[in-house]
């Protein structure tokens, strides 16, 4: 009797255990319940900044839909979506930094900014509307012309980050 008094009290602890305890882990960041958000909407992101260069929107979207691809199972659709991203390129600015004993600027740094709206039609409250900014210095030596599309990829990648984790990874 004993026996199997303890057998059944052994039983309840293991099923008592092995469903208080799962482990997951999520190696992409995105804290998305996909039984609930199965797709997203991502809008076209127009510069409205003063200064414009014209691949910069193109060289965003692309790199913003390739991480959410990349980093979620949501399925990307035009309308009627559980997420939604929307936004413009607000700045592309040109800044001095560090200046010479001769009075000129040795660094330049270029900084571009990305208000971004995020909507989430399936939980009130989680919607965001805010601005990211990203820079990256370069030599002034260097003319913009010639960094201008490396520097562009680099701070995309980390607008889209910091967008990604602000969003979807639900930082």
């Amino acid at each position: 009797m004993k026996q199997l008094i303890f057998k059944i009290l052994l039983f309840i602890a293991m099923v008592s255990t092995w469903q208080s305890c799962t482990i997951s882990y999520k190696f992409n960041g995105a804290a998305l319940d996909y039984n609930v958000y199965k797709t997203i909407s991502v809008s076209e992101f127009p510069i409205r900044a003063a200064l414009v260069y014209p691949p910069l929107q193109q060289t965003f979207e692309n790199e913003l839909l390739d991480y959410i691809t990349r980093n979620t199972r949501l399925r990307t659709v035009d309308s009627g979506s559980d997420l939604e991203l929307s936004g413009e390129i607000t700045g592309y600015n040109l800044t001095p930094q560090a200046v010479n004993e001769d009075a000129y600027a040795s660094k330049t740094r270029l900084t571009i900014s990305v208000r971004v709206k995020y909507t989430d039609n399936k939980a009130e409250g989680k919607d965001i509307d805010q601005t990211f900014s990203a820079y990256r210095d370069f030599d002034s030596s260097e003319m913009l012309t010639d960094v201008q599309d490396e520097l562009c990829q680099q701070i995309s990648k980390e607008l889209v980050d910091l967008i990604f984790n602000a969003t979807l990874g639900n930082w």
